[in-house]
């Protein structure tokens, strides 16, 4: 950019009192029609859908006119859910509730609960509920949607290049394996990752600007087959206004620029670096996102008014290099600060190019209606972070209930979501230190050592599923809410994924009174082919159960004998009169695969 054209980014913001206020939401009605059934075990709450709504709350109370309290699944973040039905299992068999829905605008606002339906969920009986899943394996099927490919999380890249150990394991080479695994086995395409700009990249000093370990990295990743989602952060020391607010053991910090002309001309470096150095042509496939939830005190210790302008500052640079290069935001927690930012755009003609935020704990919301709420209707929906839990250090990270989850949380989001991001590909990660053990609880879909958790069995599944998705229809004792199913089918071959989740995590260790006798029924199939099941269940693709009793770092042998024991195993099924049955406990999930027989 010619000298004569630059802007002046300290002296041209300048704070507008009507964004010193919070966006104002609109109210929605709660949905017209809600039913609730009860079942073994739960109860299923139905209801339709409301224009604008991001998501809808649960409502549930006792007696005739007690009061109603959110159902609370114990996720520890948003208990909002993006879509009917919702099946509550915090319930206690044999008594009479109320429950009631609001439409919710977006997740800090609870909406107003329409009027109350009443349910009781029965107490389990003798023989097991069951549920019958039909799959309309000849229907032509539409395009099958695969939103874990587009992206998975990280720890920060910097890590690539570290030669500590971990547990006897060499942290970057374990990274970098970890990461093309999740390209060669799972068709991931893209990594998004913390701190490119923290101190450990060494990318300014002064007037300088230094790229060299930035393009250690990138090229490394690119050799892998993966592109960088760019997250714009975290601060430099040498541009920060307070470098004493940090976060993480690595001390990240998340101050404001004391110049956000100088934060600009970094930002700008660095976009015009990586296009001369990789070719406009593979950057414009690369997305720049503008920090990390600063909706969080803990990531962002300037205001929201402040972040907003650190957008329109780092957008401004992006575009600078070339206006086709897409920029987005704003990276939050919760879903928050999604409508702020548009309404913010909006008003001052920043661009937007594609919306990211992030949750733990339930599936993605909807945020389609804020886009369409402002006018970005056809911007792209990024979910950076997603995951069971937000903790850190929390069993369930390394348990089935969190690989049944995740393909809850993908079928989800399939057709509504452009991207849904695992957070993250390896238990090597280090935000509040390094892994103090073998299982630990760690966000990593794979373990220090490399063994697959439960989560990539799960993905692993998903990766077996067929181009073309066939419709499904339930009848049954949680049909379409406990037991769901994803069915598809190739050329040669129909492959129907089936689970049995709540998303209640109290029950994350199994409850007998929810386990399902399920039958999958195919009409139209060869009944000449054969069947197969690869399971995931509690003891099967279980890497927690087969770790019992061994110490905090297994050695060579035992991590190989761990592996095998760990892995999902294929069984043959009886395929009779156009069917298969099969127990579904829960948490479990099941791919059915079936195929012209081999004589």
């Amino acid at each position: 950019m010619p000298d004569d054209a630059k802007t002046d980014w300290d002296q041209r913001i300048a704070l507008r009192s009507d964004e010193q206020r919070a966006f104002a939401f609109p109210e929605l009605d709660p949905p017209k029609q809600v039913t609730a059934v009860g079942g073994v075990g739960q109860v299923t709450i139905d209801w339709s859908p409301v224009d604008g709504a991001v998501g809808y709350l649960i409502f549930r109370g006792t007696g005739e006119r007690g009061p109603l309290a959110p159902v609370d699944h114990h996720s520890g973040d948003v208990l909002s859910v993006p879509s009917p039905p919702y099946v509550d299992t915090t319930c206690t068999p044999g008594t009479p509730y109320r429950y009631a829905v609001a439409s919710v605008p977006e997740v800090t606002t609870h909406g107003r609960p329409g009027p109350t339906v009443g349910a009781v969920p029965l107490v389990a009986g003798e023989s097991v509920a069951g549920v019958v899943v039909t799959v309309d394996a000849v229907a032509e099927g539409t395009e099958l949607q695969r939103p874990w490919e587009p992206m998975v999380g990280s720890e920060r890249l910097s890590q690539l290049l570290c030669k500590d150990l971990t547990g006897g394991h060499e942290i970057g080479g374990e990274l970098e394996d970890a990461l093309r695994r999740m390209h060669d086995e799972i068709g991931v395409r893209t990594v998004r990752a913390h701190a490119i700009f923290h101190d450990d990249t060494h990318v300014i000093d002064g007037d300088t600007y230094d790229f060299s370990i930035v393009d250690t990295i990138y090229d490394k990743l690119l050799a892998i087959g993966l592109r960088p989602v760019v997250e714009l952060g975290f601060m430099p020391r040498e541009l920060a206004s307070d470098p004493a607010k940090t976060v993480f053991e690595y001390g990240a910090i998340i101050s404001p620029p004391a110049s956000y002309q100088r934060w600009h001309d970094l930002v700008r470096a660095l976009v015009q670096h990586l296009v001369d150095r990789y070719g406009l042509g593979e950057v414009l496939t690369w997305d720049f996102e503008v920090w990390n939830e600063a909706n969080l005190e803990v990531f962002w210790s300037g205001t929201k008014i402040e972040w907003l302008q650190l957008y329109d500052v780092s957008a401004a640079a992006v575009k600078s290099v070339d206006p086709r290069l897409a920029v987005g935001g704003p990276s939050s927690a919760a879903a928050g600060w999604v409508d702020d930012l548009l309404a913010h755009a909006k008003a001052h003609g920043t661009p937007v190019d594609f919306v990211t935020t992030h949750t733990y704990g339930s599936p993605p919301l909807d945020v389609r209606a804020s886009l369409e709420r402002h006018g970005y209707g056809d911007a792209r929906i990024l979910w950076t972070e997603w995951g069971v839990t937000p903790r850190h250090f929390n069993p369930i990270n390394d348990s089935v209930f969190s690989g049944v989850f995740l393909l809850r949380g993908m079928r989800s989001a399939a057709g509504r979501i452009d991207a849904l991001s695992y957070w993250v590909a390896s238990d090597h990660f280090e935000e509040l230190g390094r892994p103090p053990r073998f299982l630990h609880g760690g966000f990593g879909l794979q373990t220090v050592g490399g063994l697959a958790k439960p989560r990539y069995h799960a993905m692993t599944l998903l990766s077996r599923l067929g181009p073309v998705e066939l419709p499904v229809r339930y009848d049954g004792d949680g049909g379409g809410s406990l037991v769901e199913a994803w069915a598809s089918r190739d050329r040669d071959r129909v492959a129907v994924l089936l689970w049995n989740l709540t998303l209640d995590q109290t029950k994350s260790s199994g409850a007998p009174e929810l386990t399902r006798t399920v039958q999958v029924r195919l009409p139209g199939v060869d009944p000449s082919w054969e069947a197969t099941a690869t399971t995931l269940a509690i003891g099967a693709g279980d890497i927690a159960t087969a770790a019992e009793g061994l110490g905090d770092w297994p050695t060579d042998a035992e991590l190989a004998d761990l592996a095998e024991r760990s892995r999902m195993v294929s069984t043959p099924l009886e395929l009779h009169d156009g069917a298969v049955e099969l127990s579904l406990p829960m948490p479990s999930a099941v791919l059915v695969e079936l195929t012209p027989r081999r004589d």
